[in-house]
């Protein structure tokens, strides 16, 4: 018995000294371009999907046929989301082809719908995949209009989409950000919340300026 453990003892050993010399060699190709392996992106796939399923297991989805929630969605979709995921009309981005892993196209009418486990994806985001943590900057409300959205994504035409989004609005979702200027005024039961600045709009004789949206760590990135 001892003999036996001390053999497993010493084959682990053996693999972890194996693996640390191949990480510190080098010979982990880390780059966007180049893809995995198919038993390497097997792996990293069934490891996400288990994550994301165990973690979203006792979330309560609200009615997402709301037309008011559906409509909020459109303008943080199109400001946040469409670069990568794309929108109706639109087959790829520059954001969408350098990616790796792929972001996966949300306007495709096969793809899973779970709007669980994209709710929990959207809040926390998803390690060395490029997907941010919304949660940090954005309220629940504001992310099940996401998903309220991603709900009636693929059945939307290019311009139904647009419609939407010119209906929305535009870029809010209460995390104690800057609204952006140039906005539309919100919808009555989307107006921001405590904590945030009213919309603001450019003066027509003023010069424009870059939109810039600020986050709850008080940085900013332009639109």
């Amino acid at each position: 018995m001892l003999k036996t453990l001390a053999t497993l003892l010493l084959a682990a050993l053996v693999l972890i000294l194996i693996g640390a010399g191949v990480v510190y060699s080098g010979a982990v190709d880390v780059a966007a371009d180049t893809p995995h392996s198919a038993p390497i992106r097997a792996l990293l796939e069934t490891a996400r999907e288990r994550s994301i399923a165990v973690r979203a297991d006792d979330i309560l989805v609200p009615d997402l046929s709301d037309a008011e929630l559906i409509q909020s969605g459109a303008g943080n979709y199109d400001a946040m989301c469409a670069m990568c995921h794309l929108a109706p009309g639109v087959q790829s981005t520059e954001l969408s082809n350098a990616l790796n892993p792929a972001p996966p196209d949300l306007t495709d009418a096969n793809r899973k719908h779970e709007p669980a486990h994209d709710f929990w994806t959207i809040k926390h985001g998803i390690k060395a995949t490029g997907m941010p943590a919304w949660g940090q900057s954005m309220d629940d409300r504001y992310i099940w209009g996401l998903i309220a959205l991603l709900e009636q994504l693929p059945a939307l035409t290019p311009m139904d989409y647009q419609a939407l989004v010119a209906a929305s609005g535009g870029h809010q979702h209460g995390g104690g950000e800057r609204a952006m200027q140039n906005h539309n005024p919100a919808p009555a039961n989307t107006r921001p919340h405590d904590g945030e600045r009213s919309v603001e709009q450019h003066h027509p004789a003023q010069p424009a300026t870059p939109d810039l949206h600020r986050h709850a760590d008080g940085t900013d990135h332009p639109h």
